[in-house]
Parts: C-alpha cells; sequence; structure tokens
C-alpha cells in the first residue's frame, strides 16, 4: 500500500513516496519542483516513481495549480485527494472563527506537528507554537487539549524585500547578512525581515506560555525555515517533513475509520 503525499505551496511542489499510509512508514522516495515544471512531471521525475495505492496533498495554490497536479498523475490508477481544514481532525481541534476557511498547510502542519509532540513527551500533553516559513509566515498556537487558538500571518523575506523595493525610491540592492548591527542597507534589509519573523515567533511563544502556564514545544517547517535558524532566541525544531508527517496522519485516521471519499477534493 504505497502512499504518495503532495504539499504544492506558493513557489514548489514536494512529493514523498511511503511503504504506507501511517505514521512513520518508511520513505521510499521524495522530492520537489517549481511550480513551472508541473507540467513535466509525468514525463520526467515521476516516471519512475513506485506506483502509488492511495494519495493525499495538501495545496495553497489554487484551482489552476490543482488540475495541472492531477493531469500529470493520470500516469497512475489512483484518484487524486486533497486536505481540507475540518473542526476536528487526528486530535486538533480547529479553533478558526471559520475552520474551513484555514489555510490547508496550516492545518496539515499542525496536525503533523501534533502527533510528533505526542510521541516525544510520550503521549503527555503538551502546547505548541508551529511555525512555517515559506513565501508567506505563519506561526500558530495550540494548547495542551490540541485546540488551536488561533495564529499569525506575515510576508516572507522575498515578499518583504520586494514590497521595500517597489516603495522606496532606488532601493535596488543585493541580499545581505543578518547581524546585530548592519552598516549597509543590504544587511539592514535582511537582517530586518529575519528579526521580524524571528520576533513574531518570540511574541507567540510569550503569549502560549502565559495563557497555557507552560513552556510550549516549538516546530518550524517550511522552505526557508534553515534560514531563521541561526536567528532564533527560542527552543525549536527544524522539521523538514512536517507537513508529509500530518498527511500521513491524516490518511491513517481516515482509512481506521473507513471514511466514505467523497470527490477528488476530499480529504483522504
Amino acid at each position: 500500500m504505497t502512499f504518495l503525499a503532495l504539499d504544492v505551496g506558493n513557489t514548489r511542489l514536494k512529493w514523498g513516496v511511503y511503504s504506507s499510509p501511517a505514521p512513520g512508514a518508511k520513505l521510499l522516495t521524495s522530492g520537489a519542483v517549481f511550480l513551472e515544471n508541473i507540467d513535466r512531471l509525468a514525463d520526467e521525475d515521476w516516471r519512475e516513481l513506485p506506483e502509488p495505492t492511495h494519495m493525499l496533498g495538501c495545496i495553497v495554490a489554487g484551482e489552476a495549480i490543482r488540475r495541472r497536479v492531477e493531469e500529470q498523475m493520470e500516469l497512475w490508477d489512483i484518484t487524486p485527494h486533497w486536505a481540507v481544514s475540518t473542526a476536528a481532525e487526528a486530535g486538533v481541534t480547529n479553533g478558526y472563527d471559520y475552520p474551513a476557511r484555514l489555510g490547508a498547510d496550516r492545518w496539515v502542519a499542525m496536525i503533523g506537528a501534533n502527533a510528533r509532540m505526542r510521541v516525544q513527551s510520550g503521549n503527555a500533553p503538551k502546547p505548541m507554537v508551529v511555525v512555517m516559513v515559506g513565501t508567506a509566515v505563519t506561526v500558530e498556537a495550540i494548547d495542551a487539549s490540541g485546540k488551536f487558538l488561533g495564529g499569525l500571518i506575515l510576508p516572507g523575506h522575498g515578499i518583504m524585500l520586494r514590497a521595500l523595493e517597489s516603495g522606496t525610491a532606488g532601493l535596488r540592492v543585493p541580499t545581505g547578512e543578518v547581524c546585530a548591527f548592519p552598516t549597509n542597507t543590504s544587511d539592514a534589509l535582511t537582517s530586518g525581515g529575519t528579526f521580524a519573523i524571528a520576533g513574531a515567533v518570540e511574541r507567540m511563544v510569550q503569549h502560549v506560555r502565559q495563557h497555557c502556564g507552560a513552556e510550549p514545544a516549538c516546530y518550524m517547517t517550511g522552505g526557508a525555515g534553515w534560514k531563521m535558524a541561526p536567528s532564533m532566541s527560542v527552543q525549536f525544531e527544524l522539521v523538514d517533513s512536517l507537513i508529509f508527517d500530518g498527511l500521513l496522519e491524516i490518511a491513517q485516521q481516515r482509512l481506521a475509520h473507513h471514511t466514505p471519499l467523497l470527490n477528488s477534493r476530499s480529504l483522504f
């Protein structure tokens, strides 16, 4: 029962093929392409993949991208299924005002983080802060019962720099270094963006610590997470596979409860 997990973000599509749709399953192969290269997947990157028997994906890139991905999946006899945010799933409760409007990537990452935390803590309840650093940055708060309390959204490094370039006359500088006291414009821009993200994470950790009366476990994921690692002042674990972990958790729960498949946009 091979399982294909897809994470389709705003910039890249990432995939992982696992030995089964269950947490801890062996990763057989993985890869990533930029969204502009999706239309070559069936002829190139996916051509030699082990044929999956189950598939679940997480997508934030929109309907047009979803259709292009599904066209590439026609080389297999498999029905595509996509995760959507619900009121509750796999031990996590959705506290968003309108649960279905929560981004699927945020929801799946929280489920993956919750499963990881419970394994690490011996199933002992613990609050969490979950950070995704990509095109945009999200910082989520989850209490010890698994309830999503709320989260922050802020621009990633690239968006910050482009906004400054478009709104400031003559500001066209190369990427600089992160340092405590920048003395040139390149370093000032890079350091400003990095510390803005780090500050948002630190503030959320403070909020969770105060609200829950306990130190939260902090997990970070996303393509640009490694850039933030040296500049963080709070303890955290960098987990590249957090969305895949969440997809595996959802898949196992759905199969265990024999949840019926509704349509190609349904949860697995």
